[in-house]
């Protein structure tokens, strides 16, 4: 994942327990797309919000990071490291709050369905993260953006900084830049929904088991996560592959471990069926 030109990122708390009490710790989600199409997603796991995960993960990297405003991944991003990529989804949610103060917010939520409807464009047109998406967004994308930028600060005057619309429109204006880098890149998405939606078994988890017993606990389920959202991501059965994968990783060489990856498991099962006499090797 550290690797890839392009990563998402977010991270959601967790409670941890301490002494007669619980704490506060934080798993991240870090994930990319291979340019074969498979979705890889990595966790980690942390007793802080601090920058520290993110430059044990990506420090020294290059690339586009799409992540939110939160400024713990300023640590690699820009000027010496990743180009950071903002999210059209936290503006939407900040105008969309914003409405029953402000009803002009419902100006702006028009202007980002406009670029989202660019983007189904692409879809139906079958030229997702090609030359012909960057063009498309190019024609159609930046004109709204111009326009979007000219009704904000005209808008921006006319609110109170510290209330629902005057932060929305600050938002989305100090982070400009981040939130415009998708127009001339096409392999940059409109926003982090894929992070978001990758850290939605957390919070399920959270309703649940409560809290995690200790830091290697949390540790632990952070890998544990990790295999089975890979899984999902790429239609395999969890069951299935942590089945079979528990057992071969006892017996298998470690120069090789990527070979157990859910994505080359399922390849290599496609190639050589169960029943097959030329199974995936031990």
């Amino acid at each position: 994942i550290a690797s890839a030109d392009v990563v998402w990122a977010d991270e959601t708390p967790v409670r941890v327990l301490d002494v007669k009490k619980t704490r506060q710790g934080y798993l991240w989600t870090f994930l990319t797309q291979t340019a074969q199409g498979e979705w890889l997603l990595g966790y980690r796991f942390s007793l802080g919000r601090a920058s520290t995960t993110p430059k044990e993960v990506l420090g020294g990297t290059r690339g586009a990071l799409v992540v939110d405003a939160y400024t713990g991944y300023n640590a690699v991003t820009l000027p010496e490291g990743r180009v950071r990529v903002g999210c059209w989804a936290h503006v939407r949610r900040r105008f969309f709050e914003a409405l029953p103060t402000a009803p002009e917010a419902r100006e702006a939520l028009d202007f980002i369905l406009a670029l989202y409807r660019v983007e189904a464009l692409a879809r139906e047109a079958g030229v997702v993260r090609t030359d012909a998406h960057r063009e498309l967004r190019q024609q159609q994308s930046l004109p709204v953006l111009s326009a979007l930028r000219a009704w904000m600060e005209s808008q921006a005057p006319r609110h109170l900084p510290k209330g629902p619309m005057g932060q929305a429109l600050s938002y989305a204006l100090k982070q400009w830049d981040a939130l415009t880098r998708f127009s001339s890149d096409a392999r940059l998405p409109l926003d982090n929904n894929r992070s978001e939606a990758a850290l939605r078994k957390v919070a399920l988890g959270r309703k649940n088991f409560l809290f995690v017993g200790h830091e290697a606990a949390g540790e632990n389920l952070a890998g544990l996560y990790a295999l089975v959202a890979t899984c999902e991501a790429n239609q395999v059965n969890p069951e299935a592959y942590l089945a079979d994968m528990l057992l071969r990783v006892q017996t298998h060489p470690h120069s090789r471990i990527g070979e157990l990856l859910p994505y080359e498991w399922m390849r290599r099962r496609a190639a050589d069926p169960p029943d097959s006499p030329r199974q995936l090797s031990p």
